[in-house]
């Protein structure tokens, strides 16, 4: 916890000064005790009004000065934690944004997404309550039994021996529950999973008439957690019963020999009065350790998991940040490059070589799975390749700093993804900077200029949630428009065009070739081949073709299968193309 702990260093004078308002607040609470027993003993016992008021109102003044004090502690307290958990939270999420895609993928985006908000949360609330409460806690009790034994010694030693084994049975249940709690968060992620994907498939769910089947896992999963929140609840909450039995169980006994005392004349009924008070302020404070305990078990839970993800080891964090300081020409070499998904057994790519040169087209073909997307993954760095090399421009990109080498790349993701904010918005998304003459040169570069002008309010239209208000091509041009604003040295469009008809997406391939830029095109479509300078056709991990759409057709009968299926001069089969 010493790392978690250490983002509230920032905060230390307000977690300071609500300390110290806390101890004021604490050492007038320990006080009042003997004030009564004053008024008791001196003024009621002797019929002296004179006492009474003077002690009352030293008690009136001292309760004032408590509830002064205490109002401060909340505030410096509540300032502390809250810029305490802003801080935390905010390091959180840069250490996630900045993990590799490998990395990335060892989390699941719902478990991410509860340790930046519930986890937090929970930290957040520990740091309040250890500053207003839980230090709070451990000192009344102390106090309270050292003013017992001062105001009467025999009578406060009930108190003395009590306590201690209550505090030893709220740790030894502490260490229990935070297992319980820790599943607890687990099954929490779980929740958030299943939510998470229920939205984002509402449509298919409602095409394909599962409701009723998510809705029952959902409640199954639901139910879970219901349990598993039950079980370690229940072992915080039976806690209070059994200090509450112990606690009134010394209360009777404090009434039973304090009233021999008295009659004895050992001791007097502001004394007796005085150890009551002192016992009920324990038992207040025990009381709480069931809500501290509680709270401290779910943060403990969460500090872990928080810690999981800040100490994750990343090769990305170790690169510096910085800018490109000459102009790139694009020229891109694979020698010898093998790739398998971290913790994978199974190759992905097998002794991929080959060379483009600066502004080049390269289209990539292959059937599903035979490793196109992880080829031009592999180029920005998304993953690391298993053996072998891969150069821009001659350098090798392990040499890279992450921001040169990906500020010179144009990457349009298989699955497009649109963020909330209007049309321009989303164009300048890589470019912020962009002026309205390059967001418009972008778009109609990628051929939805005239669509864009056709919508409401043009380039100002709000998009919907991932773009739901737009058709697949709209968003796939769009996805390109963004890219293309940057200028990209390498140009990389993973079948970012198969929603588009054959007269959109020449008109598009026409527009790339005016670019100067290196272009990678995944496509499954002959028409978006016969074009380019280089095709690569790759084949379960290998490639098993390198050359221009008239030598391939000289040289790959695969590639000729695909060429006469797709022109009607003969029907490709699977087995065809394994």
């Amino acid at each position: 916890m010493a790392t978690i702990l250490s983002f509230l260093k920032k905060y230390r004078v307000a977690a300071i000064s609500a300390i110290c308002m806390m101890l004021i607040e604490l050492s007038v609470e320990l006080i009042q005790p003997i004030l009564i027993s004053k008024i008791i003993d001196d003024g009621i016992a002797h019929d002296n009004i004179s006492v009474v008021w003077l002690w009352g109102g030293v008690l009136a003044l001292s309760a004032l000065l408590a509830f002064g004090a205490g109002v401060a502690s909340s505030f410096f307290a509540s300032h502390a934690s809250q810029g305490f958990g802003y801080d935390l939270r905010d390091k959180l999420y840069a250490k996630v944004e900045s993990f590799t895609y490998a990395v990335f993928n060892k989390f699941q985006a719902s478990s991410l997404i509860t340790r930046l908000t519930g986890d937090i949360t929970q930290l957040q609330e520990m740091v309040f309550m250890s500053l207003r409460f839980a230090t709070r806690v451990p000192l009344l009790v102390t106090g309270s039994m050292i003013m017992a034994l001062v105001v009467n010694f025999k009578l406060g030693l009930m108190l003395v021996v009590t306590v201690p084994l209550l505090v030893w049975f709220v740790t030894w249940m502490l260490k229990k529950t935070s297992a319980k709690f820790r599943e607890v968060q687990a099954g929490m992620d779980t929740v958030n999973g299943v939510i998470q994907e229920n939205l984002t498939g509402m449509r298919l769910i409602r095409i394909f008439v599962r409701m009723g089947h998510e809705t029952e896992r959902f409640k199954r999963r639901s139910g879970e957690l219901m349990q598993g929140t039950v079980t370690a609840l229940r072992l915080t909450e039976t806690t209070m019963p059994l200090l509450l039995l112990v606690m009134n169980a010394s209360v009777i006994a404090i009434l039973w020999f304090g009233r021999i005392d008295i009659v004895s004349g050992n001791a007097s009924t502001g004394e007796v009065v005085a150890v009551l008070n002192y016992s009920f302020r324990t038992i207040g404070a025990l009381s709480a350790l069931s809500w501290i305990m509680s709270s401290y078990s779910r943060a403990a839970a969460s500090g872990l998991r928080v810690i999981e993800v800040l100490e994750t080891e990343d090769t990305q964090s170790t690169n510096s940040v910085g800018h490109a300081d000459s102009e790139r020409l694009g020229e891109v070499e694979y020698k010898n490059v093998h790739f398998r998904y971290p913790d994978g057994d199974i190759s992905v790519l097998e002794d991929i070589s080959f060379k483009i040169l600066p502004k080049q087209r390269v289209a990539i073909m292959g059937a599903t799975g035979s490793g196109k997307s992880s080829l031009v993954g592999l180029l920005p760095r998304l993953y690391e390749a298993t053996e072998g090399v891969i150069r821009i421009d001659g350098v090798k990109i392990t040499d890279m700093e992450y921001t040169v080498l990906r500020e010179a790349i144009g990457y349009v993701p298989q699955e497009v993804i649109l963020f909330s904010g209007t049309v321009k918005d989303n164009i300048a998304w890589g470019v912020p900077e962009a002026g309205m003459e390059q967001i418009i040169q972008a778009a109609k570069q990628a051929q939805i200029h005239e669509t864009i002008e056709s919508l409401p309010k043009g380039y100002e239209t709000m998009l919907g949630q991932r773009g739901v208000n737009l058709s697949g091509g709209q968003k796939q041009r769009l996805s390109i428009a963004r890219a293309l604003i940057r200028k990209p040295a390498i140009l990389v469009l993973d079948d970012s065009t198969s929603a588009l008809d054959v007269r959109t997406e020449a008109a598009l391939l026409q527009a790339l070739t005016e670019l100067e830029c290196t272009t990678f095109i995944i496509t499954q479509k002959i028409s978006s081949t016969t074009s380019a300078d280089v095709i690569l056709l790759l084949d379960e991990g290998r490639l098993i073709a390198n050359g221009t759409h008239e030598e391939l057709m000289a040289s790959s009968e695969l590639y000729r299968k695909i060429y006469e299926s797709q022109h009607g001069e003969g029907i490709l089969h699977v087995q065809d193309i394994r």
